[in-house]
């Protein structure tokens, strides 16, 4: 089982719409798929009751639950789990890393967004777990934006995920209609882009579970 968290300071950095296509397209591999919602926003939460019985399953959880609902959706065999957390370093955010095999940090490819990452890098850093930034809500064709915003989350300690999420209206128009853009348009860049995002954090958690067997 993988399980994934979404963690970011800043408001407005994309960890719902990640979070639900991420496991929309771990759903879509073959993977039995979960979002935990922790934030009290519940958005969500919202967009799996937009989808009645559809999965992925939405379940929302207090902090100090997050552990127990991890492990009993693994008992029932869910094998992708991801967790969606508030933008502040509480709790949540710290039970969530604390559980997960591998974090992602969306992030606006901006100033103010950039420099909002450096709390959530402290706060993966205190349990040494594995963590990226994804880059999401930027210009679909700015690859020297992109290339400056690497070097600057470098700075800071962290990589960049290879993989980026350009603001596209089909993430807007499939959350409104409680879909994923891989039910909204299937065929649409945003696919190729989450569908990437999927396989190279699946194939970054299994070799960094190789490398520990290994050790």
């Amino acid at each position: 089982m993988t399980t994934i968290a979404i963690v970011s300071q800043k408001g407005g950095s994309g960890k719902t719409t990640l979070s639900v296509n991420l496991a929309a397209a771990a759903e879509a591999s073959g993977a039995v798929a979960l979002i935990i919602d922790t934030d009290p926003q519940a958005t969500a939460t919202q967009w799996g009751a937009w989808r009645s019985d559809k999965a992925p399953e939405v379940i929302d959880s207090a902090p100090p639950r997050i552990q127990a609902k991890v492990d009993a959706a693994k008992g029932q065999g869910a094998t992708f789990i991801v967790i969606d957390t508030p933008p502040h370093a509480d709790s949540a955010a710290s039970r969530a890393v604390e559980v997960a095999d591998l974090v992602l940090i969306p992030c606006r490819p901006s100033a103010f967004d950039l420099a909002a990452i450096k709390t959530t890098v402290s706060l993966v850093r205190l349990y040494d777990k594995p963590a990226f930034v994804v880059f999401t809500a930027g210009p679909p064709n700015a690859p020297r934006m992109y290339e400056e915003a690497s070097e600057l989350v470098r700075e800071f300690g962290i990589a960049p995920c290879p993989h980026m999420l350009p603001d596209r209206a089909v993430y807007r128009h499939a959350s409104a209609a409680g879909a994923s853009v891989l039910e909204f348009e299937p065929d649409g860049k945003a696919v190729a882009e989450i569908t990437a995002v999927h396989m190279w954090a699946i194939a970054h958690v299994n070799m960094s579970t190789v490398a520990v067997e290994g050790v």
